[in-house]
């Protein structure tokens, strides 16, 4: 992830990347061994992506846009399903019979977040916010993604500034074990 472009368009084009890894894993027979890797990757790429919106797009919200406090509230609360799931998702093998339905149940979740944030949220941010700081807003969540976790941190804070604290100590050490253990690596 890191694309380039303003935060709407990083933030899409990291919605697509993830539901092109959700379609792979639909594809495949229940109980591979591939849709545990996949869903790792998914893991890895939604848990960078949530930080980065925390830690930038959500305080935009609600500095920019009218009901911007509910709308981040909110996406954080999706946030925390999400990440909830994550961690459960983490601790099952693929042939476990609550793989598949934990996983679907975070690619609900997911779907319906991408949606909501594509159909209102970006939209009413698009509307109020300067483009120049949209493109500046697009840098920043592309530096935090560099630097953010790997793995679901359901405890971890989500609201600035302790989040932008914290997630790049916790980014390292996820980065380092994912290394180690070849976790989000296709075979």
């Amino acid at each position: 992830m890191g694309h380039g472009g303003n935060v709407i368009q990083e933030l899409t084009t990291d919605h697509r990347e993830v539901e092109e890894i959700f379609g792979r894993i639909e594809a495949l027979p229940p109980g591979s061994k591939e849709r545990k890797i996949l869903a790792d990757q998914a893991t890895m790429e939604l848990v960078r992506h949530s930080v980065a919106e925390e830690a930038y797009l959500y305080p935009a919200v609600r500095m920019h846009v009218k009901g911007g406090d509910a709308l981040a509230d909110k996406e954080l609360e999706d946030h925390a399903e999400a990440e909830r799931l994550m961690k459960d998702l983490e601790g099952l093998e693929p042939d476990d019979p609550q793989f598949d339905t934990c996983m679907a149940r975070l690619m609900s979740e997911i779907r319906s977040h991408v949606t909501d944030e594509e159909e209102n949220l970006f939209p009413q941010l698009q509307a109020v916010c300067p483009p120049e700081a949209l493109d500046e807003l697009g840098d920043k969540v592309r530096r935090a993604k560099k630097t953010a976790p790997t793995r679901p941190h359901p405890a971890a804070p989500d609201h600035p500034p302790a989040n932008k604290l914290l997630a790049p100590g916790a980014g390292l050490v996820d980065r380092m074990r994912d290394a180690l253990s070849g976790r989000g690596k296709e075979s």
